[in-house]
């Protein structure tokens, strides 16, 4: 399967910019300025192009960069925008980020509108469909602030054997530990559309907040803000991939 999201040939300073080594405007001038070389060669055009395979050594004042083939993000997800690259009716998370990053990464899953969060976005299609497929049981833990009568350890017992819906779907089991009134911690290992607050609906109850905090073996940054991004660790990409079976 084929990155859709990766570019052909892609600039070498967007290459740059993309692998967090500044911005364009930063990178341009670096290259401008002769401190680039490309495979043991000084490159001044920032408009370079680098095959989308076997990516050339890269130097930056003598000293080799790393430069992501795939990239992988960690985003804040604000309320009032939607998890989409592209939107006619509301802002998308791609607007939060930059013009060298947006075509290089999709989401995994989707948030509501109004749900907050961790969200990943990568630029590796095999990746993003194993953490999104209920086959790979990947957790995905929620904060969920709600309406009505306190959990109990009978809803702890129903989530946990596999909730049905009020359309009779039932749900996989899932993991609910109440933390007080009127807030619990629930782990799903599938995404259905509207999946959490149709759960705690069905438990009668109703979601007014909800909050994604943990996604397989990422945690949301809490030093992110609302609508910020970074990229992912080495060591946190790798445990993804782990987690799904695949090689980093």
């Amino acid at each position: 399967m084929r990155d859709r999201c990766y570019n052909r040939n892609m600039r070498l300073d967007r290459h740059l910019s993309a692998s967090g080594l500044g911005t364009r405007t930063q990178v341009r001038d670096l290259i401008r300025a002769g401190r680039v070389r490309v495979a043991g060669v000084v490159v001044r055009d920032p408009g370079t192009r680098l095959p989308d395979r076997d990516l050339p050594l890269v130097e930056i004042d003598g000293a080799e960069v790393s430069l992501r083939r795939h990239i992988h993000l960690m985003l804040h997800k604000p309320a009032g925008c939607v998890t989409a690259m592209e939107d006619p009716r509301h802002p998308t998370v791609a607007d939060l980020l930059p013009t060298e990053i947006r075509g290089r990464v999709a989401p995994v899953g989707r948030l509501d509108i109004d749900v907050t969060g961790l969200l990943l976005l990568t630029g590796d299609g095999v990746l993003a469909h194993r953490l999104a497929s209920p086959k790979w049981e990947v957790d995905k833990t929620y904060r969920v602030t709600y309406d009505g009568p306190d959990m109990t350890d009978a809803d702890v017992e129903v989530f946990s054997s596999g909730l049905t819906l009020a359309d009779g779907t039932l749900c996989r089991p899932a993991r609910l530990v109440p933390c007080g009134p009127g807030l619990a911690i629930l782990t799903i290992h599938e995404g259905r559309f509207h999946q959490v607050k149709n759960m705690i609906r069905a438990s009668g109850r109703s979601v007014t907040a909800l909050v994604r905090e943990r996604m397989g073996p990422l945690t949301l940054d809490e030093s992110l803000a609302p609508g910020a991004y970074r990229l992912l660790t080495e060591k946190e990409t790798a445990a993804l991939y782990a987690t799904v079976s695949l090689n980093h």
